[in-house]
């Protein structure tokens, strides 16, 4: 009698190609359920129905096919225990060689915006995480295969050690089994999870009780963050989203670094979607960023605000890259940009610097809801830092009111600190950065870096703090160089000295009440 093989899959890619094969090649007799079994006698192989095979059909609209003994007996039998075989044949139960399944698409169907949670529960698989899990539990005796990936892998493996796969490959893909069910596991009680009602925020949900995290390993990076620290890349959840699903039109392999610059960039871009924006980052701050008339424009503004700090920098744009901005991009040595499309023309220069990295992610604005810090023995996980900001809702702290001119500049300067390591602070004019001051011990020295930075064209600028000022020194400092506004978030129990040097200088200093750390 030859192998055995059961085949129940949801994603049919493949499957009746290597069913052909497994019967052709390798002898294998199959059994099948529901739709991959009508696919199988469609392509005139030869296949059993489950319900046949087990004398009992399928009920409850197709949700027990498979919860039999003579499928699970056929699995879980250890053919080198007597009493396992001698029961095996009593009941009739014939050995399963293969185990080809994959789930039910539910976080396919969750994705979908008109998704019920009706429709929801229905891509609840029962049937397949059980095959999974008994053929995965018994792979010293079987293989387990769970995504059409892995079929090549198995046919080569069979070839080569005379129709058996070995122990170790066997052992390889129960460790695969059981991932996929965990990552399935997970994403079915993330969905149910509903603690809304729990909060210490106003419109934040408290954290879940249980948190858990599972990626698929998309690449292997060459290193970490210094050669020393071996990485990689995971994909969390069963579609490609975020980087996972962007294009690379050209350029080296991906680093561990260019990924975090990457992310960063991507945050700092999708605040602005009213101008063409462009921002240039090194090390996950920001060396320049600016809007403009044009792309172009916006991107030479940026590059002019700190063209020293911008050689090898990352670059963000938020429009498709047109041939002017194409052109600006290979005067100087970069070494990513991502945009939402690129055009053409644009992509036939851009070919001329072959080894720069061009990403097109068209959704630049999907960013985590959630962030998480290692730390010793766990984890700490956070909402993210995506609140929207409203000016109407800030407080104008000191007798000068702003302009209009002015809010939209103080609006683009705390647009822009959010996203500096703290303490920071940032000068801005012309809707452009003049100086950054970046993750400094104190403010204070934050302060005086921004502004050397910016020198004489901090005159008639705006500073932005994304904290509060615990002292006065710091209003005096930007007035000296001629800053004329101050956007803080406020709350400092010495906020009336700022104030009061505030005033007596003549700035306008507004408070946003929202403070934006980020360490």
């Amino acid at each position: 009698m030859g192998h055995l093989a059961l085949l129940s899959v949801s994603d049919k890619t493949g499957v009746v190609e290597f069913a052909r094969q497994l019967v052709e090649e390798f002898d294998f007799d199959l059994i099948s359920s529901g739709g991959t079994a009508k696919a199988l006698q469609d392509a005139d192989l030869p296949v059993m129905k489950v319900s046949d095979y087990t004398g009992f059909p399928e009920i409850l609209g197709g949700r027990v096919k498979t919860l039999h003994p003579r499928i699970h007996g056929g699995i879980l039998g250890r053919r080198d225990l007597p009493q396992d075989l001698s029961e095996m044949e009593q009941h009739q139960i014939r050995p399963i060689d293969l185990v080809v399944v994959n789930l039910y698409p539910f976080e396919q169907t969750i994705s979908r915006p008109d998704a019920t949670e009706e429709e929801a529960i229905e891509q609840i698989d029962i049937g397949g995480p059980t095959l999974l899990r008994a053929a995965a539990k018994n792979y010293a005796h079987l293989t387990v295969l769970c995504q059409p990936a892995y079929y090549q892998d198995y046919l080569r493996e069979i070839r080569q050690n005379e129709g058996q796969a070995p122990l170790n490959f066997r052992r390889i893909c129960a460790q695969r089994a059981f991932w996929h069910t965990a990552a399935y596991d997970r994403a079915i009680a993330t969905y149910l999870s509903d603690d809304s009602l729990l909060t210490t925020i106003p419109g934040q949900p408290l954290p879940p009780p249980q948190f858990a995290l599972s990626g698929q390993r998309l690449q292997v990076l060459r290193y970490g963050e210094n050669p020393h620290q071996s990485a990689a890349w995971y994909q969390v959840g069963a579609l490609p989203t975020g980087w996972a699903g962007a294009s690379i039109l050209q350029g080296k392999e991906l680093s561990y670094n260019n990924l975090v610059d990457l992310e960063a960039a991507r945050r700092i871009i999708a605040e602005f979607t009213y101008s063409p924006a462009a921002a240039i980052l090194k090390h996950t701050n920001p060396c320049g960023v600016a809007l403009g008339e044009t792309l172009s424009q916006a991107y030479q503004r940026a590059f002019q605000a700190d063209s020293v700090s911008a050689f090898g920098g990352i670059v963000a744009l938020n429009q498709p890259i047109d041939a002017p901005t194409a052109t600006e991009l290979t005067k100087t040595f970069l070494e990513c940009v991502v945009a939402p499309a690129c055009e053409a023309d644009a992509q036939a220069i851009l070919a001329e610097k072959s080894k720069v990295r061009i990403l097109i992610l068209p959704d630049l604005s999907s960013g985590p809801q959630q962030t998480l810090k290692a730390i010793a023995g766990g984890f700490l996980l956070q909402a993210a830092d995506n609140i929207v900001e409203i000016p109407e809702e800030w407080r104008v702290a000191t007798q000068k009111q702003p302009t209009p001119e002015q809010l939209s500049q103080l609006l683009f300067a705390w647009k822009v600190v959010k996203h500096v390591k703290s303490n920071a602070i940032i000068i801005t004019r012309t809707h452009t950065t003049l100086g950054v001051g970046a993750g400094q011990m104190n403010r204070v020295g934050a302060v005086k870096i921004a502004l050397e930075q910016a020198g004489d064209q901090a005159k008639g600028g705006i500073l932005a703090s994304d904290g509060f000022f615990p002292f006065d020194d710091s209003v005096r400092a930007a007035a000296e160089a001629g800053i004329e506004a101050i956007v803080q978030p406020g709350g400092s129990l010495r906020d009336k000295d700022s104030i009061k040097a505030a005033d007596e200088l003549g700035l306008v200093m507004v408070f946003t009440g929202v403070r934006h750390f980020l360490h």
